[in-house]
């Protein structure tokens, strides 16, 4: 159990819930999964804003400018945002885990339907609405992409 929640929530019929601890051990590869194509065009990029906890990058949605298709997705899926999970030490920090183990933060960044639903609202209520990609982070060496977002980070202190 990740040690900001004492017990798990547990949702009736709640298969696709978080956190999810990845049991390397269980997974399964699969030869006909299809490769997962990432086109993001940085122009589409709105703003930064901060939402009381987290902080997201937002983007303009209305066109398929950046998207994702491929791997397991039957429909092209347009990115809304991204945002990070990270705990008050580096011990942990991530939502998800491999093998019970914790990373120091994670990215999400969230995808939707478009091909399905007509808004992004729409879309997060359906089994197949959203897309979110998760990453792992590690501490390590500087990183010039992640630095300009750490240098705009002052600028949203407040919600």
């Amino acid at each position: 159990v990740h040690p900001l929640w004492q017990s798990p929530l547990t949702i009736p019929g709640g298969t696709r819930q978080s956190p999810i601890d990845i049991q390397w051990r269980d997974s399964v590869y699969d030869p006909f999964l299809k490769p997962l194509k990432i086109s993001y065009d940085p122009s589409t990029c709105l703003h930064i804003w901060n939402n009381g906890y987290s902080f997201l990058v937002e983007f303009d949605d209305s066109t398929d400018r950046s998207i994702i298709v491929g791997g397991p997705l039957e429909n092209q899926y347009r990115l809304k945002q991204f945002h990070f999970h990270w705990g008050a030490i580096n011990d942990w920090g991530s939502e998800h885990t491999v093998d019970s183990k914790f990373y120091p933060a994670e990215l999400h960044l969230v995808h939707w339907n478009a091909v399905e639903y007509p808004s992004f609202e729409e879309a997060v209520m359906e089994g197949n609405g959203l897309a979110v990609i998760g990453v792992f982070l590690k501490l390590g060496a500087r990183h010039e992409g992640l630095q300009t977002l750490v240098d705009a980070l002052p600028a949203v202190r407040h919600k």
